[in-house]
C-alpha cells in the first residue's frame, strides 16, 4: 500500500495518511500536491498521479503531545542501537536496560531506561555501567514529540520523496549505505 506524507501549511510533517485519503483531500481542495509517485489512478472524468507528499493549505494548530513511554518508543529513540556496544539489532533481539538497576532504586522512565542487546544486558547484570566497566553511548532522556517519530516507527524506509521534509542532524548506516536518519531528540 502506498502512503502519503501530510505536511502542515508550514511544511512541517504532521502524519502519514493513506493515498486514498490524500486523493480525497486533493479533490476537496484542502491540500496541494508537493511530490507524486509514478503510479496513476483514473476515473471516468480525470486521472491523477498518487500523491507522495501533500501540504495543507490552512495551518493546523497541533496540541503539545508527549511520546508514550514504551519498549517500541525506547528502541526508536535509540535508533535500534545497543547503547553500550553501539551495534544495531532487529526489534526481536533487543532488550531494555535500567541504567541504575531497579534493585537499587532505579526508575522505569525515559531517563533511566536504554536500548540494550542481550549480550550487553547479561554482561551488565544488576550493576551500574561503571561497575560493569561499560560506557553508555549517550545519556537517556525524554524525547520531544516530533511528527517523524511515529513515521519512522510505522515505515522503516520512508519514500525518498519524503526525505526533504524531515529534520536531519545525524548520519547513520541504513542497510549498507550511508544516509540521513531522523533524530528523535
Amino acid at each position: 500500500m502506498q502512503y502519503t506524507l501530510l505536511l502542515n501549511a508550514t511544511y512541517e510533517p504532521l502524519k502519514v495518511i493513506s493515498w486514498k485519503k490524500a486523493v480525497v483531500l486533493v479533490v476537496l481542495g484542502k491540500v496541494e500536491v508537493i511530490e507524486e509517485y509514478e503510479r496513476e489512478i483514473r476515473s471516468v472524468s480525470f486521472s491523477i498521479k498518487l500523491p507522495s507528499v501533500v501540504r495543507l493549505l490552512k495551518y493546523v494548530r497541533r496540541r503539545n503531545m508527549e511520546v508514550k513511554f514504551s519498549r517500541r518508543n525506547i528502541y526508536a529513540r535509540d535508533g535500534y542501537r545497543c547503547q553500550y556496544c553501539g551495534k544495531r539489532f532487529p526489534y526481536e533481539e533487543l532488550t531494555c536496560d535500567h541504567v541504575i538497576p531497579r534493585s537499587r532504586g532505579g526508575k522505569t522512565d525515559w531517563t533511566n531506561v536504554v536500548t540494550c542487546c542481550r549480550t550487553c544486558n547479561h554482561k551488565k547484570g544488576g550493576r551500574t555501567p561503571e561497575e560493569a566497566g561499560m560506557k553508555l553511548l549517550r545519556q537517556p532522556k525524554r524525547p520531544a514529540w516530533l511528527p517523524f517519530v511515529r513515521i519512522t516507527i510505522k515505515l522503516k524506509n520512508p519514500p525518498r520523496s519524503w526525505l526533504d521534509y524531515f529534520y536531519w542532524d545525524v548520519e547513520l548506516e541504513r542497510e549498507g549505505e550511508q544516509g540521513p536518519v531522523a533524530s528523535l531528540m
